[in-house]
């Protein structure tokens, strides 16, 4: 009787319990990604770097990009299978999986905190890939499961995992710089930094269990299974969601949402954590501070404000979003023309002038650079599964997030252009 009761009267989301629940899996998701580039310093100055090691390592040339890359390869490939082969099984088992995965990584990446790796670099840096392939490949079933499932619900629960998305990136840039400044010695400051990790997945981990309890999620649950069962019924049990109609409705969202994210890739982090003081009368003088305020903090709290803005005004329209994301464009050269230093090897120096000499200027238009990749991205998100009918908006929303996931991954292969650049155009 509660079953039938719930087919027709929809409940209410009574204390935004699944809201919160899903903004939870919004930060879950994308901690590790984060958790890892925030920590650039810990790598490649003190696993990595010549005071470390004694010598000018290699790989440091392009490790964040090389960092990226190795992070985002999984996440495509199981997001673009997953919709046309869909994983069988328990969502349950899945995502429990997915974040038991992560856990175990960041036990052993505790562990080689503690140790002193200066002897073995090579193997500390492929250690270090090969976790970010492991991490992603469970967090690319992860991501898409979470997103799979908003979208059975109003527009608003997949701006929740888009607002969990960009918390975590505030989140894990207040837990480095209180780790650096808080904990006695950089080996402490990581292991504390990564045990945050862990408690955060822990809390991932026991929400998703609510989920199933909730009135107001079964609602919208079993009226997805009811419209899955009814279109089975109607067009034979073998059929196969219409993934080119799909598309074809769907397509401008997925267009939006594929180049907010692969300019914002193209330049965060890689450009951005690269850029250095222009001016010696600029108040943050500390490099580090200035790295972790300017690029990572900044853009992640204006980002996470640009997907709260998202759920109260949601301008321009459909069928206008285009415009402003596409002159997005223009945030690429603007970030090159800053005092961008990337590592070169020791031959090479920066030859393209740098016309963005003010430190306020770049800290201004970094930060409409993260507002709007908020704001954007979530309205985005939003509209996708809006734009078919009711019984497709699932497959759509999972579209959507590997479109997501594969502008994030076009992005980090074009910032690895952005060292030789620099180094070999100049005019």
């Amino acid at each position: 009787m509660d079953e039938a009761s719930l087919q027709i009267h929809t409940p209410r989301d009574k204390y935004n319990c699944v809201y919160i629940i899903f903004l939870i899996h919004g930060i879950a998701t994308l901690l590790p990604w984060n958790m890892f580039i925030n920590a650039r310093a810990y790598f490649t100055n003190f696993k990595l770097g010549e005071n470390s090691l004694g010598f000018k390592y290699s790989g440091n040339e392009n490790f964040m990009q090389t960092l990226t890359f190795f992070s985002q390869v999984p996440n495509v490939i199981f997001n673009w299978s997953n919709i046309f082969v869909p994983l069988k099984g328990d969502l349950t088992l899945r995502i429990m999986w997915s974040i038991a995965i992560n856990i175990l990584i960041f036990i052993v990446t505790i562990i080689l905190a503690m140790v002193d790796s200066s002897q073995w670099p090579d193997a500390f840096f492929w250690s270090t890939m090969i976790k970010v392939v492991i991490l992603n490949m469970a967090n690319g079933i992860y991501q898409n499961t979470v997103y799979g499932m908003a979208a059975k619900l109003p527009t608003k629960y997949t701006g929740a995992i888009i607002l969990g998305n960009n918390i975590c990136g505030t989140f894990t840039t207040v837990a480095y710089i209180f780790s650096h400044y808080v904990a006695s010695s950089d080996k402490m400051a990581a292991i504390w930094y990564f045990i945050t990790a862990l408690l955060v997945l822990l809390i991932g981990f026991d929400t998703y269990f609510a989920l199933p309890l909730n009135r107001f999620y079964r609602h919208y649950d079993i009226r997805d299974k009811k419209q899955q069962e009814k279109r089975m019924s109607e067009a034979g049990a073998t059929e196969r969601p219409p993934f080119l109609k799909i598309i074809k409705q769907a397509w401008p969202q997925l267009l939006n949402v594929f180049l907010i994210f692969f300019v914002t890739l193209a330049i965060y982090p890689a450009v951005n954590s690269g850029i250095k003081a222009s001016s010696e009368s600029f108040f943050l003088k500390d490099e580090f501070l200035y790295e972790q305020i300017l690029c990572f903090l900044t853009f992640n709290v204006f980002a996470m404000l640009g997907s709260i803005v998202s759920g109260f005004v949601t301008w321009p329209s459909k069928k206008y979003l285009w415009i402003p994301v596409t002159l997005r464009l223009l945030y690429i050269p603007f970030y090159l023309f800053c005092n961008y230093k990337p590592i070169l090897p020791t031959d090479q120096v920066r030859v393209l002038p740098v016309y963005i000499n003010n430190d306020y200027a770049y800290w201004i238009v970094g930060s409409t650079m993260a507002f709007t990749s908020g704001y954007f991205s979530s309205l985005a998100m939003m509209y996708t599964p809006s734009m078919v009918e009711n019984q497709y908006a699932t497959v759509a929303g999972m579209f959507a997030g590997a479109a997501l996931i594969t502008g994030i991954f076009s992005g980090i292969l074009m910032s690895f252009l952005w060292p030789w650049f620099v180094s070999h155009v100049g005019w």
